[in-house]
């Protein structure tokens, strides 16, 4: 009787738990790529078995899909450059889904609390970082100045709290909310921290981590590159140096860009107009127009007009560097780095470069044509 009770009571612990197990395995085989999102992040992957976490996923995967696809759809321009500033600052670049969460990658949005762009930096926190906000000029949409901003917050967290998913849980609620929750756990360990019933943190915070890997996962999954789709962003931004005072409306036009095609890359600029408050600015524009940028912008600053005003386009070749290729055209490392906007001596394969050249050089590339 004591025999068969067992058996029943075993079947029964079966029947509730089945459809449980039956998730927990179709959860690691939808999203193969759980493994190395959560090494990135610092989480053990044994988190993928988490009985909260997996609940989320099931009441929220939908839902955050189509935000997935909507966030990229929107962002597709951004993306190479923040991924890009992640990586040369030596994070992951899987930290650009941490935008994606904070602002479905849109530069100018502004969160009932008053954050902004694509980080959404509070004033006080922004200022802190040094990015300017004023009435005409908020650094907090530029991608590339918040982006910054926030690698530098991020690496300070990391540094406080010694773990990445730490810092970005810092990154939500804060430093001495993290500090506490920590302290009343009596541990750091991740599941402990986002128990739904101790909730040690607010409910926002502890979906919020959950997002951002279950975003990862979706985007990871699928073999994100990051590579924008449109036409209009077929490679890489750049930042170039503008006069305060330039009108982005009339700068459109001589790069032969639509006004507002350009004005959407350029989201700290309120209204277009780049303020006068200091000489110059950093603007974005597709890498593509870096040559048309050049011969068209006409920039009288001391330090430009030294280079050659004859200017080649150059398609990084594999084993080719910055040495080689200005010993082909009789050019110069420094010349090449100062019209290309990089200090870095590392290449892409395939990367547009603009080369300064005499005018000889130019002529006799002319014949060959």
């Amino acid at each position: 009787m004591m025999f068969e009770m067992k058996h029943i009571i075993k079947a029964v612990l079966i029947v509730l738990f089945l459809p449980l197990y039956a998730f927990s395995t179709s959860l690691i085989e939808k999203y193969p790529s759980y493994e190395y999102v959560f090494s990135e992040f610092g989480i053990d992957g044994s988190y993928i078995d988490d009985v909260d976490f997996e609940a989320f996923v099931l009441h929220n995967e939908k839902k955050i899909k189509d935000f997935y696809e909507r966030s990229m759809k929107r962002g597709d321009a951004l993306l190479p450059l923040i991924r890009g500033n992640l990586m040369d600052d030596g994070l992951s670049d899987l930290f650009i889904y941490i935008s994606m969460v904070e602002s479905g990658f849109s530069p100018a949005i502004v969160s009932p609390k008053k954050a902004v762009g694509l980080w959404q930096f509070m004033p006080a926190t922004a200022k802190h970082y040094n990015l300017s906000v004023c009435n005409s000029f908020d650094e907090r949409c530029d991608p590339v100045s918040s982006t910054d901003a926030a690698i530098v917050y991020l690496r300070k967290l990391h540094k406080q709290f010694g773990k990445w998913y730490l810092a970005v849980i810092a990154y939500n609620c804060g430093e001495g909310r993290l500090k506490k929750a920590i302290k009343k756990a009596n541990t750091d360990v991740l599941h402990v921290l986002l128990d739904s019933d101790a909730k040690y943190l607010p409910l926002e915070t502890r979906e919020y981590i959950k997002k951002i890997l279950l975003v990862a996962m979706i985007g990871e999954g699928r073999i994100l590159d990051f590579t924008p789709k449109s036409s209009l962003f077929s490679r890489d931004l750049i930042q170039v140096e503008v006069l305060g005072g330039t009108k982005l409306r009339e700068l459109a036009k001589l790069i032969d860009m639509k006004e507002l095609e350009l004005l959407k890359l350029n989201k700290q600029f309120k209204k277009g107009i780049i303020p006068k408050a200091k000489a110059h600015y950093n603007i974005n524009i597709p890498y593509e127009k870096i040559i048309v940028f050049h011969l068209h912008y006409d920039e009288p600053m001391e330090e430009k007009s030294s280079l050659s005003p004859y200017l080649l386009s150059h398609y990084v070749a594999l084993g080719e560097t910055l040495e080689s290729i200005a010993k082909e055209y009789n050019s110069s490392v420094e010349a090449i780095q100062r019209v290309n906007y990089f200090e870095s001596k590392f290449l892409e394969l395939d990367r547009l470069l603009v080369v300064p050249v005499s005018e000889v050089v130019f002529q006799n590339s002319l014949k060959y044509e």
